[in-house]
């Protein structure tokens, strides 16, 4: 039996996506006669989204799924002021110029997994510098600023936290529930939008919107938010060795995104093939009753669902073949990633003395220091080429060079062409 009347909720419970919500019966009320607008906001601090911002994506994806509107707020202004939540220090301050060449590489992302439109369920993208780059300092403090108690804002993780550390905060950041606050009004009058999602951190800026809108007159405002995103071993989710999960093909390639998903642990399958593929639940539950080798059937299923969702069918084929062919069959595809070699390396390459093998393992970002890549290879976890390194002293030359690159590989799945620029 269904826990909710709509079919938002219930696919939302089913799936994993629910933490915390400020209303479920009026929420659920809303969504199951398809009013529910709901809005997550973005902000432009690089040129792409990360993985956690894919989960509230998928949020989004469902709802409009639902019948129900999503909205994707794109943080023009709030960008400029800078969210503190689960910082220990001020971000860095982007110039109006940094903030708009991100937003212009984020916004395509989105419709990988929206559909925008005019119609009733069709998404829209607004911007909050619409409304907060023309705000009037005193009438912003006047009507807005009074609604809110500083005894309150203090209590919040994201300013306890930082108080608690002895980290200093900026008195811009602390207005950053404000400005959050705030759009949620905006977007309530604007756009007749009722539901607010997000991470688990943006619980109490979620709360102060729905609680500014009541004072403020605005029909009964909703919040929602996903669990933190953590793997079964209790690490947070999104890093790799290269860095961050980012959703921009130019900021992590298809087959690296493929490989992220593939590496899965085995007691995440079945979690994140709920959260971040659209395959039935019928077919999950099978998928994650595998056991032993045939988990990894399950874990290349949800590597191309999940690649196929964000960066199209071809290319979630194309890195299952790469992956195929480079593991099953031990060649050097020409689709693996690749690193470029910088000029002033290339001269070891090309001279007497040979490149150095650790250089070469952190060239390909497959080691971030020389220590981490003498690790790798006094424990027999690096190929050149598909050979074993034997030694941490070993030198490469252009005879090691296969087709113009280098295969620099660790372990049986990470594995990049290292080629001269």
């Amino acid at each position: 039996m269904s826990a909710f009347k709509s079919d938002f909720l219930n696919i939302l419970q089913e799936r994993g996506f629910v933490h915390q919500c400020s209303d479920f019966e009026g929420l659920d009320a809303l969504a199951a006669k398809g009013e529910a607008t709901a809005y997550v906001g973005y902000d432009c601090t690089a040129p792409s989204l990360h993985i956690g911002n894919f989960l509230t994506m998928m949020m989004l994806h469902w709802l409009q799924q639902s019948g129900n509107k999503p909205i994707t707020l794109m943080g023009g202004g709030t960008t400029m002021v800078g969210d503190p939540s689960g910082k220990d220090e001020t971000r860095a301050m982007r110039t109006i110029a940094e903030i708009e060449a991100n937003k212009a590489s984020i916004r395509g992302v989105f419709a990988k997994v929206l559909r925008y439109g005019d119609g009733a369920s069709d998404a829209v993208m607004l911007d909050n510098a619409e409304w907060l780059t023309k705000l009037n300092w005193i009438e912003m403090l006047r009507d807005v600023g009074k609604h809110f108690s500083v005894n309150r804002m203090l209590t919040m993780d994201s300013v306890r936290l930082r108080l608690e550390r002895e980290q200093e905060m900026s008195f811009i950041e602390f207005n950053y529930m404000v400005c959050q606050a705030y759009d949620f009004v905006q977007l309530s009058q604007r756009a007749g939008c009722r539901l607010q999602m997000g991470g688990s951190d943006q619980w109490g800026n979620i709360i102060m919107g729905v609680d500014l809108g009541r004072r403020m007159g605005s029909p009964q405002l909703f919040a929602l938010t996903t669990p933190l995103l953590t793997t079964a071993s209790g690490a947070k989710m999104g890093k790799t060795a290269q860095g961050a999960v980012w959703l921009n093909a130019d900021q992590f390639s298809p087959y690296d995104f493929w490989q992220y998903w593939r590496n899965t642990e085995d007691a995440d399958v079945g979690k994140f093939l709920k959260l971040f593929t659209t395959l039935p639940m019928s077919e999950i539950r099978k998928l994650e009753a595998l056991q032993g080798s045939e988990i990894n059937e399950a874990k290349k299923v949800l590597a191309t669902e999940a690649t196929a969702l964000l960066h199209g069918r071809d290319a979630a084929n194309e890195a299952a073949e790469t992956a195929r062919r480079t593991f099953e069959e031990g060649v050097a595809a020409e689709t693996l990633p690749t690193e470029l070699m910088p000029e002033h390396e290339q001269k070891y390459l090309f001279g007497p003395d040979g490149l150095a093998v650790i250089v070469a393992v952190q060239l390909a970002k497959l080691a971030k220091s020389n220590g981490e890549a003498r690790r790798l290879i006094d424990s027999r976890g690096v190929k050149i080429n598909d050979e074993t390194v034997t030694s941490a002293t070993k030198t490469l030359t252009q005879a090691d060079l296969r087709d113009g690159a280098i295969k620099v590989s660790v372990g049986k799945k990470k594995h990049v062409l290292l080629r001269p620029a």
